[in-house]
Protein backbone atom coordinates (compact mmCIF):
# COMPACT_ATOMS: atom_id res chain seq x y z
CA UNK A 1 0.00 0.00 0.00
CA UNK A 2 1.66 3.36 -1.20
CA UNK A 3 0.75 5.85 1.49
CA UNK A 4 1.76 8.85 -0.12
CA UNK A 5 -1.22 8.69 -3.07
CA UNK A 6 -3.69 8.01 -0.23
CA UNK A 7 -5.86 10.86 0.46
CA UNK A 8 -7.47 11.03 3.47
CA UNK A 9 -7.71 8.35 6.52
CA UNK A 10 -11.34 6.81 5.31
CA UNK A 11 -9.88 6.25 1.70
CA UNK A 12 -7.20 4.13 3.33
CA UNK A 13 -9.77 2.22 5.09
CA UNK A 14 -11.63 1.18 1.95
CA UNK A 15 -8.54 0.74 0.12
CA UNK A 16 -7.66 -2.21 2.89
CA UNK A 17 -11.43 -3.16 3.10
CA UNK A 18 -11.63 -4.18 -0.83
CA UNK A 19 -8.18 -6.19 -0.10
CA UNK A 20 -9.45 -8.15 3.03
CA UNK A 21 -13.23 -8.46 1.86
CA UNK A 22 -12.93 -11.98 0.70
CA UNK A 23 -10.79 -13.63 3.50
CA UNK A 24 -14.06 -13.57 5.98
CA UNK A 25 -11.26 -12.14 8.94
CA UNK A 26 -12.32 -10.21 12.19
CA UNK A 27 -11.04 -6.46 12.57
CA UNK A 28 -12.55 -5.84 15.47
CA UNK A 29 -12.88 -7.74 19.33
CA UNK A 30 -14.01 -6.77 22.36
CA UNK A 31 -12.35 -9.15 24.83
CA UNK A 32 -15.32 -7.98 27.81
CA UNK A 33 -18.02 -9.48 25.63
CA UNK A 34 -17.27 -12.18 22.96
CA UNK A 35 -20.05 -11.62 21.11
CA UNK A 36 -18.84 -7.76 19.85
CA UNK A 37 -16.49 -9.12 17.19
CA UNK A 38 -16.84 -7.46 13.04
CA UNK A 39 -15.62 -8.31 10.18
CA UNK A 40 -14.34 -6.37 7.64
CA UNK A 41 -17.71 -6.74 5.86
CA UNK A 42 -19.69 -5.33 8.98
CA UNK A 43 -17.49 -2.78 9.92
CA UNK A 44 -17.78 -1.31 6.70
CA UNK A 45 -21.53 -1.59 6.63
CA UNK A 46 -21.71 -0.18 9.75
CA UNK A 47 -19.81 2.58 9.05
CA UNK A 48 -21.64 3.55 6.23
CA UNK A 49 -24.73 3.22 7.83
CA UNK A 50 -23.74 5.84 10.33
CA UNK A 51 -22.54 8.18 7.83
CA UNK A 52 -25.98 8.08 5.82
CA UNK A 53 -27.66 9.24 9.35
CA UNK A 54 -24.71 11.99 9.76
CA UNK A 55 -25.22 13.65 6.55
CA UNK A 56 -28.55 14.28 6.82
CA UNK A 57 -27.60 16.31 9.97
CA UNK A 58 -24.11 17.67 9.05
CA UNK A 59 -21.63 19.70 6.76
CA UNK A 60 -18.34 19.69 6.08
CA UNK A 61 -16.24 20.39 8.83
CA UNK A 62 -19.00 20.24 11.59
CA UNK A 63 -17.31 18.99 14.60
CA UNK A 64 -18.48 15.49 16.42
CA UNK A 65 -17.78 15.39 20.20
CA UNK A 66 -17.14 11.49 20.87
CA UNK A 67 -17.34 10.28 24.74
CA UNK A 68 -16.79 6.22 25.17
CA UNK A 69 -14.62 3.52 26.79
CA UNK A 70 -12.56 1.79 23.92
CA UNK A 71 -15.06 -0.62 21.58
CA UNK A 72 -15.49 -1.39 18.34
CA UNK A 73 -18.25 1.51 18.07
CA UNK A 74 -15.72 4.19 18.53
CA UNK A 75 -13.57 2.70 15.92
CA UNK A 76 -16.65 2.58 13.92
CA UNK A 77 -18.05 6.52 14.96
CA UNK A 78 -14.49 7.56 14.10
CA UNK A 79 -14.76 6.53 10.76
CA UNK A 80 -18.24 7.37 10.19
CA UNK A 81 -17.69 11.39 11.13
CA UNK A 82 -14.96 11.71 8.72
CA UNK A 83 -16.76 9.85 5.77
CA UNK A 84 -19.48 12.40 6.67
CA UNK A 85 -16.91 15.11 6.07
CA UNK A 86 -16.84 15.61 9.99
CA UNK A 87 -14.21 16.20 12.41
CA UNK A 88 -14.18 13.46 15.05
CA UNK A 89 -13.06 15.54 18.71
CA UNK A 90 -12.44 12.61 21.10
CA UNK A 91 -12.73 13.19 25.09
CA UNK A 92 -11.79 11.21 27.74
CA UNK A 93 -14.62 9.04 29.56
CA UNK A 94 -12.62 10.81 33.30
CA UNK A 95 -13.08 14.44 32.48
CA UNK A 96 -14.87 16.49 34.69
CA UNK A 97 -18.21 18.14 34.28
CA UNK A 98 -16.30 21.41 33.81
CA UNK A 99 -13.85 20.07 31.37
CA UNK A 100 -16.80 18.32 28.88
CA UNK A 101 -18.16 22.21 29.43
CA UNK A 102 -15.00 24.15 28.18
CA UNK A 103 -14.71 21.93 25.50
CA UNK A 104 -18.05 22.04 24.13
CA UNK A 105 -18.38 25.95 24.28
CA UNK A 106 -14.85 26.25 23.19
CA UNK A 107 -15.42 23.30 19.59
CA UNK A 108 -19.19 23.95 19.62
CA UNK A 109 -19.95 19.90 18.14
CA UNK A 110 -23.07 19.63 15.65
CA UNK A 111 -23.12 15.85 16.95
CA UNK A 112 -21.85 14.09 19.99
CA UNK A 113 -21.92 10.55 20.52
CA UNK A 114 -22.10 8.78 23.83
CA UNK A 115 -21.56 5.38 24.64
CA UNK A 116 -24.17 4.77 27.58
CA UNK A 117 -26.41 6.28 29.89
CA UNK A 118 -23.41 6.84 32.26
CA UNK A 119 -21.61 9.19 29.60
CA UNK A 120 -24.69 11.04 28.58
CA UNK A 121 -25.40 11.70 32.64
CA UNK A 122 -21.94 13.70 32.39
CA UNK A 123 -23.30 16.19 29.86
CA UNK A 124 -27.32 16.06 30.16
CA UNK A 125 -26.96 19.57 32.25
CA UNK A 126 -24.45 21.61 30.22
CA UNK A 127 -25.82 20.30 26.96
CA UNK A 128 -29.25 22.70 28.13
CA UNK A 129 -29.58 25.68 26.24
CA UNK A 130 -26.63 24.48 23.69
CA UNK A 131 -28.55 25.31 20.66
CA UNK A 132 -25.29 24.21 17.95
CA UNK A 133 -26.01 20.57 19.19
CA UNK A 134 -28.07 19.09 16.28
CA UNK A 135 -28.35 15.74 17.24
CA UNK A 136 -26.99 12.76 19.58
CA UNK A 137 -25.72 9.39 19.20
CA UNK A 138 -25.48 6.75 21.40
CA UNK A 139 -23.68 2.59 21.59
CA UNK A 140 -25.91 1.38 24.27
CA UNK A 141 -30.14 2.43 24.42
CA UNK A 142 -30.07 5.66 27.14
CA UNK A 143 -32.70 4.47 29.60
CA UNK A 144 -35.45 7.31 30.89
CA UNK A 145 -34.34 10.10 29.18
CA UNK A 146 -36.61 13.21 27.84
CA UNK A 147 -34.50 13.84 24.58
CA UNK A 148 -34.57 12.99 21.53
CA UNK A 149 -31.42 10.58 20.24
CA UNK A 150 -30.25 8.17 17.65
CA UNK A 151 -28.99 4.47 19.40
CA UNK A 152 -26.84 2.79 17.05
CA UNK A 153 -28.45 -0.84 18.06
CA UNK A 154 -32.22 0.93 16.61
CA UNK A 155 -29.95 2.42 13.44
CA UNK A 156 -28.86 -1.05 12.99
CA UNK A 157 -32.16 -3.09 13.49
CA UNK A 158 -34.19 -0.55 11.36
CA UNK A 159 -31.65 -0.59 8.23
CA UNK A 160 -31.25 -4.30 8.06
CA UNK A 161 -30.76 -5.69 4.61
CA UNK A 162 -31.91 -2.04 2.99
CA UNK A 163 -29.50 -1.03 -0.06
CA UNK A 164 -27.59 2.86 1.39
CA UNK A 165 -25.90 5.10 -0.72
CA UNK A 166 -22.05 4.36 -0.84
CA UNK A 167 -20.47 7.62 0.16
CA UNK A 168 -16.56 8.64 -0.32
CA UNK A 169 -15.11 11.20 1.68
CA UNK A 170 -14.35 14.56 -0.24
CA UNK A 171 -11.38 15.60 2.33
CA UNK A 172 -7.61 16.38 1.38
CA UNK A 173 -5.08 15.28 3.31
CA UNK A 174 -4.42 19.71 4.72
CA UNK A 175 -8.01 19.10 5.80
CA UNK A 176 -8.62 18.57 9.54
CA UNK A 177 -9.39 15.16 10.42
CA UNK A 178 -9.49 15.58 14.16
CA UNK A 179 -9.42 17.96 17.04
CA UNK A 180 -7.48 16.25 19.84
CA UNK A 181 -7.32 18.35 23.24
CA UNK A 182 -4.38 18.28 25.27
CA UNK A 183 -4.20 16.45 28.72
CA UNK A 184 -3.69 19.67 30.18
CA UNK A 185 -0.70 18.93 32.71
CA UNK A 186 -0.06 23.22 32.67
CA UNK A 187 -3.49 24.72 32.68
CA UNK A 188 -6.90 24.53 30.66
CA UNK A 189 -6.15 21.96 27.61
CA UNK A 190 -5.88 22.93 24.11
CA UNK A 191 -7.62 21.62 20.62
CA UNK A 192 -5.34 20.19 18.49
CA UNK A 193 -5.88 20.08 14.61
CA UNK A 194 -4.58 17.41 13.00
CA UNK A 195 -4.93 17.01 9.18
CA UNK A 196 -5.77 13.17 7.11
CA UNK A 197 -2.42 13.90 5.96
CA UNK A 198 -0.61 14.25 9.40
CA UNK A 199 -1.80 10.90 10.87
CA UNK A 200 -1.60 9.47 7.18
CA UNK A 201 2.12 10.34 7.58
CA UNK A 202 2.66 8.90 10.68
CA UNK A 203 1.22 5.58 9.55
CA UNK A 204 4.05 5.64 7.15
CA UNK A 205 6.93 5.94 9.63
CA UNK A 206 5.23 3.50 12.02
CA UNK A 207 5.03 0.66 9.08
CA UNK A 208 9.01 0.88 8.79
CA UNK A 209 9.12 0.39 12.55
CA UNK A 210 6.86 -2.67 12.47
CA UNK A 211 7.81 -4.41 9.54
CA UNK A 212 9.92 -6.81 10.90
CA UNK A 213 7.81 -7.76 13.85
CA UNK A 214 4.19 -8.71 11.79
CA UNK A 215 3.09 -11.61 11.01
CA UNK A 216 2.27 -12.91 7.38
CA UNK A 217 -0.67 -14.02 8.88
CA UNK A 218 -3.10 -11.23 10.87
CA UNK A 219 -1.01 -8.98 13.47
CA UNK A 220 -2.59 -8.93 16.82
CA UNK A 221 -2.68 -5.63 18.45
CA UNK A 222 -4.21 -4.93 22.40
CA UNK A 223 -5.73 -1.31 22.90
CA UNK A 224 -6.28 -0.42 26.17
CA UNK A 225 -4.57 3.25 26.03
CA UNK A 226 -7.49 5.61 25.71
CA UNK A 227 -8.51 6.09 22.11
CA UNK A 228 -9.22 10.09 22.93
CA UNK A 229 -5.48 10.01 23.21
CA UNK A 230 -3.40 11.21 19.86
CA UNK A 231 -1.38 8.26 20.52
CA UNK A 232 -3.58 5.50 20.43
CA UNK A 233 -5.84 7.15 18.69
CA UNK A 234 -3.44 7.01 15.40
CA UNK A 235 -2.50 3.39 16.37
CA UNK A 236 -6.02 3.09 14.88
CA UNK A 237 -4.55 3.41 11.22
CA UNK A 238 -1.49 1.74 11.63
CA UNK A 239 -3.65 -1.26 12.34
CA UNK A 240 -5.97 -0.66 8.96
CA UNK A 241 -2.59 0.08 7.59
CA UNK A 242 -1.30 -3.55 8.27
CA UNK A 243 -4.92 -5.04 8.26
CA UNK A 244 -4.49 -6.27 11.83
CA UNK A 245 -6.86 -7.98 14.26
CA UNK A 246 -7.78 -5.30 16.99
CA UNK A 247 -8.50 -6.61 20.46
CA UNK A 248 -10.11 -4.06 23.13
CA UNK A 249 -9.06 -4.21 26.76
CA UNK A 250 -11.75 -4.78 29.39
CA UNK A 251 -9.85 -2.81 31.38
CA UNK A 252 -5.78 -1.48 32.77
CA UNK A 253 -6.90 -3.96 35.91
CA UNK A 254 -7.00 -6.74 33.93
CA UNK A 255 -4.53 -5.58 30.80
CA UNK A 256 -2.15 -8.78 32.17
CA UNK A 257 -5.22 -11.30 31.79
CA UNK A 258 -6.87 -9.73 28.23
CA UNK A 259 -2.97 -10.18 27.20
CA UNK A 260 -3.57 -14.17 27.83
CA UNK A 261 -6.61 -14.14 26.29
CA UNK A 262 -5.74 -13.00 23.12
CA UNK A 263 -1.60 -13.15 22.71
CA UNK A 264 -1.06 -10.09 21.32
CA UNK A 265 1.88 -9.47 19.30
CA UNK A 266 2.05 -5.60 19.60
CA UNK A 267 0.90 -3.26 22.19
CA UNK A 268 1.77 0.17 22.71
CA UNK A 269 1.42 1.69 26.24
CA UNK A 270 2.80 4.87 28.12
CA UNK A 271 5.52 4.94 30.48
CA UNK A 272 3.90 4.38 33.90
CA UNK A 273 2.34 1.21 32.72
CA UNK A 274 5.78 -0.23 32.24
CA UNK A 275 7.07 1.25 35.48
CA UNK A 276 4.34 -0.76 37.22
CA UNK A 277 5.23 -3.97 35.48
CA UNK A 278 9.05 -3.25 36.21
CA UNK A 279 8.33 -3.00 39.41
CA UNK A 280 5.80 -6.03 40.14
CA UNK A 281 8.73 -8.50 37.83
CA UNK A 282 11.34 -6.82 40.25
CA UNK A 283 9.52 -8.02 43.43
CA UNK A 284 8.45 -11.46 42.25
CA UNK A 285 12.24 -11.82 41.52
CA UNK A 286 13.64 -10.73 44.56
CA UNK A 287 11.81 -13.50 46.85
CA UNK A 288 13.04 -16.03 44.06
CA UNK A 289 15.47 -18.60 46.21
CA UNK A 290 18.27 -20.77 45.72
CA UNK A 291 18.59 -22.05 41.75
CA UNK A 292 15.47 -20.25 40.23
CA UNK A 293 17.08 -17.22 42.02
CA UNK A 294 20.91 -17.91 40.37
CA UNK A 295 18.92 -17.93 36.88
CA UNK A 296 16.94 -15.07 37.12
CA UNK A 297 19.80 -12.99 38.03
CA UNK A 298 22.10 -14.51 35.26
CA UNK A 299 19.27 -14.15 32.87
CA UNK A 300 19.52 -10.54 33.68
CA UNK A 301 23.15 -10.11 33.55
CA UNK A 302 23.72 -11.49 30.16
CA UNK A 303 20.63 -9.85 28.93
CA UNK A 304 21.56 -6.68 30.23
CA UNK A 305 24.76 -7.50 27.87
CA UNK A 306 23.03 -7.87 25.23
CA UNK A 307 21.18 -4.47 25.17
CA UNK A 308 23.93 -2.99 25.61
CA UNK A 309 25.54 -4.29 22.97
CA UNK A 310 28.74 -5.57 24.94
CA UNK A 311 30.03 -8.74 23.28
CA UNK A 312 29.12 -12.17 24.93
CA UNK A 313 31.74 -15.69 25.18
CA UNK A 314 31.48 -18.46 23.68
CA UNK A 315 29.59 -20.27 27.30
CA UNK A 316 27.39 -17.18 27.56
CA UNK A 317 25.87 -17.34 24.28
CA UNK A 318 25.07 -21.27 25.76
CA UNK A 319 23.77 -20.00 28.88
CA UNK A 320 21.64 -17.35 27.11
CA UNK A 321 20.25 -19.87 25.09
CA UNK A 322 19.34 -21.98 27.93
CA UNK A 323 18.04 -19.46 29.78
CA UNK A 324 15.83 -17.89 26.97
CA UNK A 325 14.01 -21.36 27.26
CA UNK A 326 14.35 -21.66 30.91
CA UNK A 327 13.29 -18.32 32.41
CA UNK A 328 12.64 -15.87 29.72
CA UNK A 329 9.87 -17.87 27.61
CA UNK A 330 8.07 -18.51 30.95
CA UNK A 331 7.75 -14.75 31.77
CA UNK A 332 6.74 -14.34 28.02
CA UNK A 333 4.02 -16.81 28.58
CA UNK A 334 2.64 -14.52 31.42
CA UNK A 335 1.97 -11.76 28.37
CA UNK A 336 0.25 -14.30 25.97
CA UNK A 337 3.36 -15.72 24.35
CA UNK A 338 3.44 -14.21 21.38
CA UNK A 339 4.70 -10.57 22.40
CA UNK A 340 6.75 -9.46 19.61
CA UNK A 341 7.35 -5.71 20.84
CA UNK A 342 6.20 -3.14 23.59
CA UNK A 343 6.16 0.88 22.12
CA UNK A 344 6.62 3.29 24.76
CA UNK A 345 5.38 6.94 24.48
CA UNK A 346 3.70 9.67 25.92
CA UNK A 347 6.37 10.55 28.36
CA UNK A 348 10.09 9.26 29.00
CA UNK A 349 10.71 5.73 29.57
CA UNK A 350 12.95 5.51 32.45
CA UNK A 351 16.18 4.47 31.78
CA UNK A 352 16.60 1.56 34.13
CA UNK A 353 13.31 0.48 33.62
CA UNK A 354 13.78 0.20 29.72
CA UNK A 355 17.24 -1.92 30.41
CA UNK A 356 15.18 -4.78 32.41
CA UNK A 357 12.51 -5.15 30.28
CA UNK A 358 14.75 -5.71 27.34
CA UNK A 359 16.94 -8.17 29.36
CA UNK A 360 13.86 -10.31 30.16
CA UNK A 361 12.98 -10.54 27.19
CA UNK A 362 10.35 -8.16 26.67
CA UNK A 363 11.31 -5.72 23.75
CA UNK A 364 10.13 -2.42 24.88
CA UNK A 365 10.95 0.08 22.07
CA UNK A 366 11.21 4.03 23.13
CA UNK A 367 9.48 6.31 20.31
CA UNK A 368 8.94 10.23 21.43
CA UNK A 369 6.24 12.31 20.10
CA UNK A 370 3.23 15.08 20.89
CA UNK A 371 -0.40 15.79 20.54
CA UNK A 372 1.08 18.37 17.78
CA UNK A 373 3.14 15.74 15.68
CA UNK A 374 -0.23 13.51 15.21
CA UNK A 375 1.76 12.17 17.62
CA UNK A 376 5.00 10.64 16.79
CA UNK A 377 8.74 12.15 15.76
CA UNK A 378 10.95 8.81 16.24
CA UNK A 379 11.25 5.49 17.77
CA UNK A 380 13.79 3.05 18.03
CA UNK A 381 13.70 -0.09 15.84
CA UNK A 382 13.75 -3.19 16.78
CA UNK A 383 17.23 -4.01 15.21
CA UNK A 384 19.02 -1.28 16.96
CA UNK A 385 17.35 -0.59 20.40
CA UNK A 386 19.22 2.86 22.43
CA UNK A 387 17.88 2.12 25.70
CA UNK A 388 18.86 6.30 26.27
CA UNK A 389 17.39 7.50 23.32
CA UNK A 390 13.94 7.78 21.37
CA UNK A 391 15.41 6.31 18.14
CA UNK A 392 15.76 7.85 14.47
CA UNK A 393 12.65 11.07 13.82
CA UNK A 394 10.30 8.92 11.50
CA UNK A 395 10.46 9.68 7.49
CA UNK A 396 8.81 12.45 6.49
CA UNK A 397 9.49 15.10 9.66
CA UNK A 398 12.35 16.90 9.79
CA UNK A 399 13.65 17.59 13.00
CA UNK A 400 16.84 19.86 14.72
CA UNK A 401 18.05 21.28 17.52
CA UNK A 402 17.89 24.90 18.30
CA UNK A 403 20.54 27.17 19.61
CA UNK A 404 18.89 26.65 23.20
CA UNK A 405 18.47 23.22 23.03
CA UNK A 406 14.79 22.69 22.70
CA UNK A 407 13.58 20.57 19.78
CA UNK A 408 12.14 21.59 16.80
CA UNK A 409 10.28 19.57 14.41
CA UNK A 410 8.80 20.48 10.64
CA UNK A 411 6.44 18.35 8.37
CA UNK A 412 3.15 16.86 7.47
CA UNK A 413 3.03 15.36 10.74
CA UNK A 414 3.35 19.04 12.17
CA UNK A 415 -0.26 20.08 13.56
CA UNK A 416 -2.74 22.50 11.48
CA UNK A 417 -2.58 24.69 14.62
CA UNK A 418 -5.06 25.12 17.92
CA UNK A 419 -8.42 25.48 17.93
CA UNK A 420 -9.60 28.98 18.52
CA UNK A 421 -6.20 30.21 19.95
CA UNK A 422 -4.44 31.58 17.08
CA UNK A 423 -1.74 33.43 19.81
CA UNK A 424 -1.03 30.12 21.60
CA UNK A 425 -0.15 28.73 17.88
CA UNK A 426 1.54 31.59 17.25
CA UNK A 427 3.74 31.07 20.07
CA UNK A 428 4.50 27.47 18.81
CA UNK A 429 4.32 27.70 15.54
CA UNK A 430 7.35 29.56 13.82
CA UNK A 431 7.78 29.48 10.12
CA UNK A 432 6.78 25.97 10.09
CA UNK A 433 8.55 25.20 12.70
CA UNK A 434 6.85 23.04 15.96
CA UNK A 435 8.58 24.27 19.12
CA UNK A 436 7.90 21.28 21.21
CA UNK A 437 9.03 22.52 24.85
CA UNK A 438 11.28 19.31 25.09
CA UNK A 439 15.13 19.66 25.06
CA UNK A 440 17.66 17.29 23.63
CA UNK A 441 20.35 16.05 21.38
CA UNK A 442 21.08 14.03 18.76
CA UNK A 443 23.38 11.36 19.41
CA UNK A 444 24.93 9.12 16.00
CA UNK A 445 21.50 10.02 14.89
CA UNK A 446 19.08 8.72 17.24
CA UNK A 447 17.53 11.29 18.94
CA UNK A 448 18.27 11.94 22.94
CA UNK A 449 15.62 13.82 25.41
CA UNK A 450 17.42 15.28 27.66
CA UNK A 451 14.71 17.61 29.47
CA UNK A 452 11.26 19.38 29.48
CA UNK A 453 11.52 23.03 28.98
CA UNK A 454 8.93 24.22 30.93
CA UNK A 455 9.45 21.34 34.01
CA UNK A 456 13.58 22.28 34.44
CA UNK A 457 14.10 23.97 38.41
CA UNK A 458 17.06 26.56 38.45
CA UNK A 459 19.49 26.56 41.27
CA UNK A 460 19.97 30.17 42.87
CA UNK A 461 23.43 29.59 41.02
CA UNK A 462 21.95 29.12 37.66
CA UNK A 463 22.37 25.27 37.22
CA UNK A 464 19.30 23.59 35.40
CA UNK A 465 17.97 20.22 37.40
CA UNK A 466 15.58 18.06 35.40
CA UNK A 467 13.37 17.16 38.50
CA UNK A 468 11.69 13.88 35.91
CA UNK A 469 14.82 12.17 36.19
CA UNK A 470 15.05 12.43 40.21
CA UNK A 471 11.86 11.44 40.14
CA UNK A 472 12.11 8.16 38.06
CA UNK A 473 15.24 7.28 40.67
CA UNK A 474 12.68 7.94 43.51
CA UNK A 475 9.50 5.81 42.07
CA UNK A 476 11.84 2.89 41.28
CA UNK A 477 12.54 2.32 44.94
CA UNK A 478 10.40 -0.48 45.67
CA UNK A 479 8.71 1.40 48.38
CA UNK A 480 7.42 4.75 46.73
CA UNK A 481 4.64 4.35 44.28
CA UNK A 482 4.78 8.39 42.82
CA UNK A 483 7.01 11.34 43.74
CA UNK A 484 7.69 15.08 43.02
CA UNK A 485 10.74 17.26 43.48
CA UNK A 486 10.31 20.94 44.10
CA UNK A 487 13.00 23.31 44.60
CA UNK A 488 12.97 25.91 41.95
CA UNK A 489 15.25 28.80 43.21
CA UNK A 490 15.90 27.58 46.29
CA UNK A 491 18.83 26.24 48.23
CA UNK A 492 18.41 22.68 47.32
CA UNK A 493 15.51 20.03 46.61
CA UNK A 494 12.86 18.57 48.40
CA UNK A 495 9.80 15.91 47.54
CA UNK A 496 6.92 14.93 48.05
CA UNK A 497 6.21 10.70 48.48
CA UNK A 498 3.56 8.57 48.06
CA UNK A 499 4.15 5.28 49.46
CA UNK A 500 3.60 1.83 47.82
CA UNK A 501 0.45 -0.11 48.91
CA UNK A 502 2.67 -2.55 50.21
CA UNK A 503 5.36 -0.58 52.68
CA UNK A 504 3.13 1.70 54.08
CA UNK A 505 4.13 0.48 57.78
CA UNK A 506 7.79 1.26 56.78
CA UNK A 507 10.04 2.87 58.93
CA UNK A 508 11.54 6.47 58.46
CA UNK A 509 15.12 5.56 59.12
CA UNK A 510 14.41 2.96 56.45
CA UNK A 511 13.66 5.96 54.16
CA UNK A 512 16.41 8.23 54.82
CA UNK A 513 18.22 5.19 54.72
CA UNK A 514 17.46 4.40 50.85
CA UNK A 515 17.38 8.54 50.08
CA UNK A 516 20.64 8.64 51.44
CA UNK A 517 22.03 5.66 48.86
CA UNK A 518 20.19 7.18 46.10
CA UNK A 519 21.77 10.82 46.64
CA UNK A 520 25.53 8.83 45.89
CA UNK A 521 24.06 8.44 42.39
CA UNK A 522 22.69 11.82 41.84
CA UNK A 523 25.26 14.88 41.91
CA UNK A 524 25.55 17.22 44.81
CA UNK A 525 22.92 19.74 43.07
CA UNK A 526 20.09 17.00 42.51
CA UNK A 527 20.25 15.31 46.13
CA UNK A 528 17.19 15.32 47.77
CA UNK A 529 17.30 17.24 50.89
CA UNK A 530 13.97 16.75 53.08
CA UNK A 531 10.81 15.15 51.97
CA UNK A 532 7.35 14.86 53.50
CA UNK A 533 4.30 11.47 52.99
CA UNK A 534 0.58 12.19 52.30
CA UNK A 535 -1.54 9.30 52.03
CA UNK A 536 -3.62 9.53 49.08
CA UNK A 537 -2.57 8.14 45.73
CA UNK A 538 -2.28 11.21 42.46
CA UNK A 539 -5.31 9.61 40.37
CA UNK A 540 -7.74 10.98 37.61
CA UNK A 541 -10.59 10.64 39.60
CA UNK A 542 -8.34 13.51 42.21
CA UNK A 543 -7.79 15.93 38.98
CA UNK A 544 -3.63 15.05 39.51
CA UNK A 545 -2.83 13.00 37.34
CA UNK A 546 -3.99 13.16 33.11
CA UNK A 547 -5.95 10.66 31.77
CA UNK A 548 -2.71 9.06 30.52
CA UNK A 549 -1.20 8.89 34.17
CA UNK A 550 1.10 11.91 33.65
CA UNK A 551 1.60 14.03 36.89
CA UNK A 552 -0.26 17.08 36.44
CA UNK A 553 2.82 18.72 38.38
CA UNK A 554 1.30 22.38 38.64
CA UNK A 555 -1.90 20.89 40.80
CA UNK A 556 -0.01 18.77 42.77
CA UNK A 557 2.30 21.85 43.63
CA UNK A 558 -0.26 24.47 44.10
CA UNK A 559 -2.27 21.75 46.45
CA UNK A 560 0.82 20.92 48.61
CA UNK A 561 3.12 24.33 48.14
CA UNK A 562 2.93 25.09 52.25
CA UNK A 563 3.80 21.24 52.93
CA UNK A 564 7.05 22.08 50.65
CA UNK A 565 7.57 25.75 51.81
CA UNK A 566 7.65 24.30 55.17
CA UNK A 567 10.77 21.71 54.65
CA UNK A 568 13.00 25.11 53.77
CA UNK A 569 11.57 26.55 57.20
CA UNK A 570 12.85 23.52 59.55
Amino acid sequence: MNLKQINNLTELFFDQYNKQIHKNKILLSTLGDKRKNYSWQETYDFINLVSNELKKVISKGDRCLLISENRPEWFIADLSIMLSDGITVPAYTTYAENDYNYILNDCTPSIIFVSNIEQYNKLKNIIKGKTFIKKIFSFEKLPNVEIEYINLEDLIQNNYKKNLPIHKSKASRKDPSCIIYTSGTQGNPKGVILSHGGILNNCEGAIDILKPLLSEEQPRFLTWLPLSHSYEHTVQFVQITVAARIFYAESIDKLVKNMCDCSPEIMTAVPRFYQNLYQKINASFKKAKGIKKKLIFKMLEIGLKKVKKEKLTFFEKIQDSILERLVRKKIKSQFGGSLKTFVSGGGALDKEVGYFLNAIGLPTLQGYGLTETSPVVSCNPIDDIRIDTVGPPFKGNEVKIAEDGEILVKGENVMLGYWNNKEETKKVLKDGWLHTGDIGVFENDFLKITDRKKDILITPGGDNISPLKIENELVNLEFIDQAIVYGDNKPYLVALLVLNDDYLDIKNEKIDSEIKKLNQNLSKIENVKKYFLIQEKFSIENGMLTPTLKLKRYKIINKYKNNFENLYNN
